[in-house]
């Protein structure tokens, strides 16, 4: 999947001089945690979030005063951090230059770049346009639907020969010691794993098989230390 095909397309925006409490206003109404910021000429250049209100003197959040050594050194720094507490304006405390993608962007680099960030949101830009913002409720969206989605009913050969073919391509599977009966489309699991994460890991393997109705758990657990065997249950 790539970006386009599930960001929102009609998207709130600000101006830099926009007040702080319109700002609030809006994200309030609208339920989101984070608006684009629009210069005139509808060229993106900041993002105004939720993280960026955190600290604020109104709501006695701010930080502590400074030692008088950072008052001494970093004068700049420190007056910085002032307008972003005491500003009233949109420009004053938004995030700069703030990280964008494109509409082709693949969707496993978004995400990624969302959870290495922290960011609950990315601008997507075309050709120097704000065209959309793709969210972390997008991604739940997308991910609820293809939960949801149905793979006609495969017969209990099929179902068998996709729970192999998927412990195969898996690096930390056991490669011989898994066996997968299907009847019924309820798959029986045995053979042996060595680890709780591993059995865990191949559970889900067979739940996901398109079909499965139910997965009944019969491996048994070798102790990779001792060699003592703890069967299923």
């Amino acid at each position: 999947m790539i970006v386009g095909e599930l960001m929102t397309k009609n998207v709130m925006t600000v101006l830099p001089e926009t007040t702080l409490a319109d700002a609030a206003r809006m994200m309030l109404a609208r339920h989101v945690s984070g608006m684009p910021v629009l210069d005139g000429q509808g060229r993106l250049v900041g993002m105004i979030t939720e993280g960026d209100l955190l600290r604020r003197v109104e709501l006695e959040t701010a930080d502590e005063q400074p030692s008088w050594l950072k008052t001494f050194l970093m004068p700049s720094a420190l007056a910085k951090d002032y307008v972003h507490t005491h500003g009233r304006r949109v420009d004053e405390v938004m995030s700069h230059n703030p990280l964008t993608v494109t509409p082709a962007t693949p969707l496993r680099d978004a995400a990624a770049l969302m959870r290495r960030k922290h960011f609950k949101r990315l601008p997507v830009v075309q050709d120097g346009k704000l065209v959309g913002v793709v969210s972390r409720s997008d991604l739940l969206g997308a991910l609820s639907m293809k939960l949801l989605e149905t793979h006609g009913k495969p017969d209990d050969k099929a179902i068998g020969e996709h729970i192999l073919a998927e412990l195969k391509k898996e690096r930390w599977a056991p490669k011989s010691g898994i066996r997968v009966k299907v009847e019924g489309a309820v798959v029986d699991l045995e053979g042996v794993i060595f680890s709780a994460d591993e059995r865990d890991a191949v559970m889900v393997i067979a739940e996901n098989a398109p079909g499965v109705k139910l997965v009944r758990d019969q491996m048994t657990y070798v102790d990779p230390g001792s060699g003592m065997a703890i069967p299923a249950g």
